[in-house]
């Protein structure tokens, strides 16, 4: 046996924890300790005990005594974990159910003597910790927070990077089933009614409806559902998107459907499976209250909102994909930096207005570059499955599929997969393309050296693609390389030609802005 470094004493799988969350629900109580980039935090260990403290309240006023003990075990245990792993940076918070309970402060006490500090938060706190969270996960969001807890619903509005009042509801999914007695017409009044009195508005927009953005595990098993029904080929729920017609379809479908159906569905929790008919009677009402123009699953909320409060104006500016892409590629030996001087020797290449394409490019780049540190039997097999089924953050489905075209092109194989076309316009698939094969070219070119790049020029001139070197750097030019030029020059529909120049005389090329640590657009 190998000695121990003590430095190894407060890490989970080599990884440094920065800190974690107690979240101390109606439902569940989970510890969620995270580390990676501030911006795009990456989840280390996470694990929940269905408590269900809020499960009598509405009949007793009080935490049940078994509910009691099933998270004092589960908070015990946590303590000692963050102990044993040397965190001290633990944010710990109570929400409706302790709030609601006549035996609340004493739960919480006790909860204290563990060594913990536990925060109760107001209605409206939760409400707007949960926009804060959405809004880190999407900061272009305008419209609706639905947050459904085991105990409450938030609704919060979002917009221009703004938290707006919202309300808590005592609309659990734990008190679904009592406010409608088990008839769901009844229900759906109900919670008409209640949803109406206190309900914010959608935010105001010149252009199209706001969104409604689904937070909460009864949500997430809801696109788990419809991701089944359907044959998505995404696995992550986060980013998961209907629009009004496809979820009353589901409504109607859920509404109809037997629990113990649901519960066979194979991605469906069946701790959740059992709330999704009443939960569906929930957003049905919604979408008569807000009219939205798409629906979107969000997995940041509160403990997501919780981590962002802990940031500094210029960590919250960056761009989470970015962010979250530049930690994946450096654990892979790959440079952020070599992606950025490749986005700048290829974009004369590029043509495209699409908004955020640039942000995107330098993603697929950088996870081009990882991919190639692999075996070259796996290269595009693995980085496809990083574009579809990592968990990045402030990208569509349509964005995954063009990093993952882009990483296929880098190999060369244009072949794609079905699964790109099934989530990508022709239009980004062609520009990803052309990602991908200039990045082909530039690492090909002299191995993707730093000095290669500087002794060359890609300029678009007329009708050619004109890739200009240094007399000094003219043996780079072989035959693979004659042979990428023409691959990216012919899927642009120009002419390819080489052109050796003197050292002062090779032409201005245009420049690429450093998106890692910019604001997000687009």
């Amino acid at each position: 046996m190998g000695r121990k470094n003590k430095h190894d004493r407060g890490r989970i799988a080599g990884a440094e924890p920065r800190g974690a969350i107690i979240d101390i629900g109606s439902n569940t109580v989970r510890l969620v300790i995270y580390g990676g980039p501030p911006r795009a935090p990456v989840t280390l260990f996470n694990e929940k005990v269905t408590a269900r403290l809020g499960l009598d309240i509405d009949k007793s006023g009080r935490l049940a005594d078994e509910s009691v003990a099933l998270a004092m075990a589960a908070l015990e245990r946590f303590a000692l974990i963050l102990t044993d792993l040397e965190i001290t940076r633990a944010d710990a918070v109570a929400t409706a159910a302790v709030r609601d309970a006549e035996n609340g402060k004493q739960f919480l006490k006790r909860v204290k003597s563990l060594g913990l500090e536990p925060r109760l938060l107001s209605g409206q706190d939760e409400a707007t910790i949960s926009g804060e969270g959405v809004l880190g996960a999407f900061p272009e969001a305008r419209g609706i927070v639905a947050d459904l807890g085991g105990g409450s619903l938030e609704l919060v509005p979002v917009g221009d990077g703004e938290v707006g009042e919202g309300c808590s509801l005592p609309a659990g999914t734990l008190r679904l089933p009592g406010i409608g007695g088990g008839d769901r017409d009844k229900l759906r009044d109900k919670l008409k009614k209640m949803i109406a009195k206190d309900a914010p508005s959608m935010p105001a927009s010149d252009g199209d409806a706001g969104d409604l953005y689904l937070v909460g595990g009864t949500w997430r098993a809801l696109a788990a559902f419809a991701r089944d029904e359907l044959g998505f080929p995404l696995t992550d729920p986060h980013g998961f998107t209907m629009n009004r017609e496809r979820a009353t379809d589901l409504i109607k479908t859920l509404s109809k459907t037997d629990v113990e159906q649901i519960k066979a569905s194979p991605n469906v929790a069946a701790s959740r499976a059992e709330f999704l008919p009443d939960a569906v009677q929930l957003l049905h009402v919604l979408l008569k209250q807000y009219d939205p123009q798409r629906i979107v699953i969000s997995a940041w909320g509160l403990r997501e909102g919780l981590m962002m409060r802990q940031l500094d104006k210029y960590q919250l500016a960056q761009d989470p994909l970015l962010a979250g892409v530049v930690e994946f590629i450096e654990s892979r030996s790959a440079s952020p930096m070599q992606a950025t001087r490749v986005a700048g020797w290829t974009v004369e290449t590029v043509s495209s207005l699409r908004p955020g394409a640039e942000r995107l490019r330098l993603a697929a780049i950088m996870l081009g570059l990882a991919a190639m540190q692999t075996e070259p039997n796996l290269r595009v097999s693995q980085g496809v499955d990083w574009a579809f089924q990592k968990r990045w953050i402030a990208i569509s489905p349509e964005g995954r599929a063009m990093l993952a075209a882009a990483i296929c092109a880098n190999s060369n194989v244009l072949d794609l997969p079905d699964t790109i076309t099934a989530l990508a316009s022709k239009d980004a698939v062609e520009e990803a393309i052309t990602w991908g094969l200039g990045l082909r070219l530039a690492r090909r070119l002299g191995a993707g050296s730093a000095r290669s790049l500087d002794a060359t020029r890609l300029t678009r001139e007329k009708k050619s693609l004109v890739l200009a070197i240094s007399k000094s750097h003219a043996a780079l030019y072989s035959q693979s390389a004659e042979r990428d030029l023409a691959l990216l020059a012919n899927h642009l529909g120009l002419e390819p030609k080489m052109r050796v120049m003197g050292e002062k005389k090779l032409p201005e090329k245009g420049e690429v802005a450093l998106l890692i640590d910019q604001p997000i657009k687009g």
